[in-house]
């Protein structure tokens, strides 16, 4: 095709939407326009579509910068997660699904309360499976995934739902409904080879970006569509166990599913638009699922990334002695509990739950000195955060 048109498409604002592009440069540009992208741009995956074939990316169409991945590489090796974020993560993932889940319910069940209805045996599924991709000893293999899908999920479904006995994975087909049937999954005689497939990629390293990576994982596992329910939840907690195993460990202390909820339309949308694409092209193109994951989540987070110079000064206090035993504990329950959000001396009290209200203010007032608190007055009120 002339070079002119191609560049017109490549750089037209619904470049990665091939409907619209047939409509407005009609077919047979598109199928020069398509020819062009296999021959020259894609990057091609060791991912098998439905049909068997590689599936692709645009990395030319990803913005991701060096700063963002700089930030979410940080490394938070003296905790599990975030409590904040869990709070927040278990929240949004559920939401996400359409299952109602209260603050105060998450809260007591991350506290220790036993779960009393259906919507909190969910919630409790998702702290067990956080739990379990938090631990750096649980590396991703098939059997572990198994045992994150029942942590997190199989353990909590109806009779219908559940995996038969010896099944790693659902023994029937399954369908993504909307309006019309906007998915069917992997057909469940290919689905433990697939699956095999995924394992040894993400365990592969082949040179891609790593985050950008993490987010084809996230989609590939939606794609398959492996269990019978629970398919997104385990889709984003793939992705977070992922960024654990290659050390990008500030992905704990980050609520990803939070983002994602609130641009949940886009969110669906950009699966959909993979599927309508792979309909159009007769190939399987993440780069929209990919793009959404980048502009509405991942750049957005870059603001409650821990702050990685708060810990580098922390650091360098415990080593010249500075900071006590004690401050270190509670220090590391700060970011846990609160991350960069704002808290009171009074709540630490009460949260932390092992120090006298004058311990506590007296942390407080000296990493503010040190320059690792920021204080905010509010009338009378003075509330704390990790600079």
């Amino acid at each position: 095709m002339e070079l002119k048109t191609f560049t017109e498409m490549f750089s037209d604002k619904n470049a990665l939407d091939f409907k619209k592009l047939k409509y407005k440069f009609g077919e047979e540009n598109l199928k020069g326009y398509l020819d062009t992208l296999n021959e020259s741009f894609y990057h091609k995956l060791p991912l098998l579509d439905f049909k068997g074939k590689p599936a692709v990316l645009l990395p030319s169409k990803v913005n991701m910068t060096v700063q963002l991945v700089k930030r979410l590489s940080a490394t938070y090796s003296n905790e599990k997660y975030g409590i904040q974020a869990m709070e927040d993560e278990i929240i949004s993932t559920l939401s996400i699904e359409q299952i109602d889940s209260s603050r105060e319910s998450v809260r007591r069940i991350l506290n220790g309360g036993a779960p009393e209805t259906s919507n909190e045996n969910k919630a409790y599924g998702i702290k067990r499976g956080l739990d379990f991709i938090a631990e750096p000893a649980n590396k991703i293999t098939e059997q572990n995934l198994y045992q994150l899908y029942m942590l997190a999920v199989g353990d909590f479904l109806d009779e219908r739902d559940r995996l038969m006995p010896e099944h790693k994975y659902r023994h029937d087909e399954v369908y993504v409904v909307g309006q019309n049937i906007e998915h069917q999954g992997l057909s469940s005689q290919l689905l433990s080879q697939y699956m095999v497939n995924l394992i040894e990629y993400i365990r592969r390293d082949e040179g891609l970006d790593q985050v950008v990576k993490s987010i084809i994982i996230h989609y590939y596992l939606a794609y398959l569509h492996p269990y019978f329910d629970g398919n997104g939840r385990m889709a984003r907690l793939i992705q977070l166990w992922y960024l654990v195993q290659i050390g990008y460990t500030s992905s704990l202390f980050i609520p990803f599913s939070a983002f994602i909820n609130e641009t949940k339309g886009l969110y669906y949308k950009a699966f959909t638009l993979v599927s309508y694409n792979s309909k159009v092209s007769e190939g399987l193109d993440v780069t929209p699922f990919v793009s959404y994951f980048v502009d509405n989540v991942l750049t957005k987070l870059q603001k409650r990334v821990e702050p990685t110079n708060a810990l580098e000064v922390f650091n360098n206090l415990l080593q010249t002695g500075e900071i006590t035993a004690k401050e270190k504990d509670l220090f590391h329950y700060v970011l846990s509990a609160y991350g960069t959000n704002e808290f009171s001396t009074k709540q630490l009290e009460g949260d932390y739950k092992n120090a006298a209200y004058a311990t506590i203010r007296n942390f407080v007032l000296k990493l503010e000195s040190k320059g690792l608190l920021f204080s905010q007055k509010y009338g009378n009120r003075v509330r704390y955060r990790v600079k």
